[in-house]
């Protein structure tokens, strides 16, 4: 451990972050203690390097394997949609229209302050002064505007 375990890390270091390298290296000796070789090995550095590298393939079977299985489950539970179906392109542009009437039918100001933050990207701040009120009144009347679009959607559907 005192010979090699530097010359591992730095080896480790290079190949994965620095939380797995003092494990790895743990496993590299594991597995040399669990190996009853009956014969004296010639190399020992070409023999620990060459069990480094396994223990490091075999690092990322497992993680593979473990990603897989994620990935496996999500598509099974996972049912999506065509994105470009007819149907959803019509559901699509019932909503847009629906949406749009909804902003249409706000209160002026409320209307006015809006699509001053949602399609001019204005700050609350920006907008109170444009508007000539606080910047809560700004506040009071996004939540508005957003309360009576949400009602809006529900209401149709």
């Amino acid at each position: 451990m005192t010979a090699y375990g530097p010359g591992l890390r730095r080896y480790f270091r290079r190949r994965v972050p620095d939380q797995d390298v003092d494990d790895l290296v743990q496993d590299v000796f594991a597995r040399l203690q669990s190996a009853q070789a009956n014969d004296a090995i010639e190399n020992v550095e070409g023999y620990l390097f060459r069990t480094a590298h396994n223990v490091l393939v075999s690092r990322y079977r497992e993680q593979a394997a473990r990603i897989s299985l994620l990935h496996g489950d999500w598509d099974e539970g996972h049912d999506p949609a065509d994105p470009l179906s007819p149907e959803r392109i019509a559901i699509g542009r019932e909503e847009y229209q629906r949406v749009l009437t909804a902003i249409r039918d706000l209160p002026p100001r409320t209307r006015e302050a809006f699509e001053l933050h949602r399609f001019e990207n204005l700050t609350y701040q920006a907008i109170a002064e444009r508007m000539s009120i606080s910047r809560e009144s700004v506040k009071d009347l996004m939540h508005r505007a957003l309360v009576r679009i949400a009602e809006d959607r529900e209401t149709h559907r």
